[in-house]
């Protein structure tokens, strides 16, 4: 009876169809009847469980049953993990086999060597490699490739050349893998020099080497050296493949080479590659990256739609040209067809919607994600952040804040300059400075972030301060930072500081001063009255002069009342943007401020005549843990009667006090009282007044606007936060407003 058991075992694990069930049951039964000590059916059992992934079967049965497992037992389990790229099981059962007195031979090191190289594992890597030199199999020419790969994908390019030097025999494979990773890191020449040298040794190039060059140069950023080589590919009589297109197109792409991107996706048609996914992928991309919207959107419809790769690349494509509802359309279609999106789609499209003004539906699909099962990750975070702040969305950002600590990726740098710009956006600049001091390594982005939140809430000191304290760290600036430290004196009228730090942009650390730098001193000597200085400084400028330097003086003479100024930058902002109605505005607005009433009709002729329409402002407000949004003069809101009872009451304590509505600013030619309601009805008092409605007294409000305050509401709101006790926060377009007991962070100069 026993041998009869015995054969039914033996025949049950020789069968090829065995499934891991049967297995099992063949484990059962050979427990009950301890045959662990037959090596031929322990050998068989463990393979089973070993081309299962089994691992912890694997492990107990060698640890705890198999008394005296063998070399070929150990090759048979760790070959079967191996191949199933389970590169961490392979390195156990290796430390395992050490334990029980076994020393893998020349056909075993190499599935070492390649889990090492997978697992970027460089420490046992060097193990092993010390380990074949001992034994002798270090001369071997397979092993020895091995382990120049193992050194490369280890970032070791050293030890992988002294390694390559010593080798006896070197075949096209090792020769392309060095070129490869000379190529990868941005060492051109050295890859030349390398190819050259193969070429001279009399080993010839195949398309893999070339491929692996081409790749190289395409990802270190050399893009102009990656289209010659292609060229050259072509030249020697090559014919590229998949892989040589997919690494030329991005190179084109970087280029924006729209006509070259095009003859590629010729030669991609003629030479039978258009079902190659990643091909399709790079040319979706490159053509998305070129504004070749009609050959993307050609392509899409002729390839497999569902294939993630090119799903992704098309949504990116549609998004980076300005077609986000038609992006948001195709995504919703395919999620709604079951297609399995992964976790690149979703934070393409809440990155997209958040850099095209979609805040409210970056929020609402970070939800879906999460309800579709599809874990956020680093990258996620910092994409969904700058959409809370955009709208001060402070709750959905502490709760966000919330989840990336728990995930543990707060420590990432992206995601804590995130953090640090998100909490400036929504009015706690605190708490910005408390990520900063918490995050362990900050790069440049995120001192950038810290200098230009407290530069945004106006104050120059702290922003100084840490422009101080970044150099002090070793950490140059760039053109960014001397961005936010002009920008905070501009605020505050710090002429001496600007000036100084203008001179030292490219006297100190060679950085071109570019418009925006030029834009912060002309707004500076604007605050102070210098307005003819200001202009001086716009006509000696080495750059062409745009829209947002004139934009600056123009803005300026608004406040000065300057009008022969105002109308000169009012004429180049014209020819500039002449479909930007907010130049016209700002002129009609001095105009107004002089009683040229004719002018004022004139602008708003020229206006009509053009079919230009003042931008609707819009003001948002966070309230418990729903965003609102309010539109000047909507009133679909449905608590907006009672706005409205709340703003006249507001208004009749107001003119108690003195304060009048400042009608002025109306360019109609409307009566008084008209005018009265009109000023009602500029969204940012009507959110402010919600937000005084649905919150308890004392709880501060968190306001932003599209558009920049006007001297009216921001007059009303230094009132209001007097008489109701408020701390009230209003971002619009320009800077922080930090209205407390009636007076305004700004100083009234914004």
């Amino acid at each position: 009876m026993f041998n009869g058991i015995y054969n039914i075992i033996s025949q049950c694990l020789s069968s090829s169809t065995i499934t891991l069930s049967h297995a099992r049951q063949a484990h059962a039964h050979i427990l009950k009847l301890d045959l662990y000590g037959d090596t031929y059916i322990a050998t068989r059992l463990l393979s089973h469980y070993a081309n299962n992934l089994c691992f912890s079967q694997v492990t107990n049965l060698v640890l705890h049953f198999f008394p005296n497992p063998t070399l070929p037992s150990f090759t048979t389990i760790i070959n079967a993990f191996a191949r199933s790229h389970q590169y961490d099981a392979v390195l156990r059962l290796f430390s395992l086999m050490g334990h029980k007195g076994l020393a893998p031979d020349g056909f075993l090191l190499p599935s070492a060597i390649k889990a090492c190289a997978a697992l970027q594992a460089l420490k046992p890597g060097l193990q092993f490699h010390g380990y074949a030199f001992a034994s002798g199999y270090a001369l071997d020419s397979i092993l020895a490739s091995s382990l120049v790969h193992m050194y490369l994908k280890c970032d070791s390019i050293g030890d992988a050349h002294r390694l390559f030097d010593e080798m006896p025999e070197r075949d096209v494979v090792v020769w392309s893998a060095m070129i490869a990773g000379y190529s990868r890191r941005g060492m051109v020449e050295r890859a030349k020099e390398m190819f050259s040298e193969m070429m001279s040794e009399g080993v010839e190039p195949n398309l893999v080497s070339w491929n692996g060059m081409l790749a190289g140069f395409s990802n270190a950023g050399w893009h102009v050296e990656a289209v010659e080589l292609f060229k050259t590919v072509l030249s020697e009589g090559f014919l590229p493949d998949g892989s040589t297109v997919s690494c030329v197109l991005p190179a084109l792409g970087q280029l924006e080479d729209g006509v070259a991107a095009k003859q590629v996706h010729g030669y991609v048609i003629k030479q039978g590659l258009g079902l190659d996914r990643f091909v399709v992928s790079a040319l979706l991309d490159i053509y998305g990256k070129c504004g070749c919207t009609h050959e993307m959107l050609q392509l899409f419809d002729e390839v497999d739609q569902r294939e993630v790769g090119s799903l992704n690349a098309f949504l990116n494509g549609l998004s980076r040209n300005g077609l986000i509802d038609t992006a948001l359309e195709v995504f919703r279609k395919f999620l709604d067809e079951g297609v399995e999106l992964n976790v690149v789609t979703w934070t393409s499209m809440i990155s997209s919607c958040a850099q095209n003004g979609k805040d409210m539906e970056a929020l609402e699909l970070f939800r879906e994600m999460q309800a579709h099962g599809v874990e956020p990750n680093a990258v996620t975070i910092p994409s969904l952040i700058p959409a809370c702040g955009n709208i001060s969305a402070l709750k959905h950002g502490k709760q966000t804040h919330c989840f990336s600590l728990r995930k543990g990726i707060f420590d990432d740098v992206y995601v804590g300059s995130a953090l640090i710009d998100m909490y400036a956006k929504c009015g706690r600049i605190q708490l910005s400075r408390l990520c900063f001091d918490k995050m362990l390594d900050p790069n440049l982005v995120s001192w950038n972030a810290v200098m230009k939140g407290y530069a945004m809430h106006g104050k120059a000191k702290e922003t100084i301060e840490m422009f101080r304290m970044m150099q002090e760290s070793g950490m140059e600036p760039d053109e960014i930072s001397y961005t936010c430290v002009l920008y905070a004196c501009a605020q505050n009228g710090l002429t001496e500081e600007g000036w100084q730090y203008f001179n030292s942009l490219s006297k100190e650390h060679a950085i071109e001063t570019k418009t925006e730098h030029y834009a912060c001193m002309v707004t500076l000597l604007s605050r102070v009255g210098k307005l003819e200085e200001a202009y001086s400084l716009i006509k000696e400028m080495p750059l062409e002069p745009d829209a947002c330097i004139w934009g600056a003086l123009l803005s300026s003479c608004r406040v000065h009342h300057n009008l022969s100024l105002g109308e000169i930058a009012a004429e180049k902002l014209f020819l500039l943007e002449p479909d930007n109605p907010g130049n016209y505005i700002l002129l009609s607005n001095i105009y107004a401020s002089k009683g040229m009433w004719d002018e004022v009709d004139r602008i708003r002729d020229v206006m009509k005549s053009k079919g230009l329409r003042k931008n609707p402002g819009y003001s948002w407000i966070e309230i418990g843990n729903k965003v609102h949004m309010l539109v000047a003069g909507d009133k679909s809101h449905p608590q907006m009667q009672e706005i409205l009872e709340k703003l006249e009451k507001l208004s009749v304590e107001m003119k108690k006090c003195g304060h009048l509505p400042k009608t002025g600013l109306v360019l109609h030619d409307v009566e008084e009282q008209e005018k009265e309601q009109i000023l009602c009805g500029h969204s940012e008092k009507l959110a402010v007044v919600l937000g005084l409605l649905n919150t308890s007294p004392g709880q501060p409000l968190q306001v932003i606007k599209n558009l920049r305050i006007c001297s009216d509401c921001h007059a009303a709101i230094k009132f209001i936060s007097s008489l109701e006790g408020r701390e009230i926060f209003v971002r619009d377009t320009n800077l922080f407003h930090h209205f407390k007991d009636g007076v305004c962070s700004c100083g009234d100069y914004w």
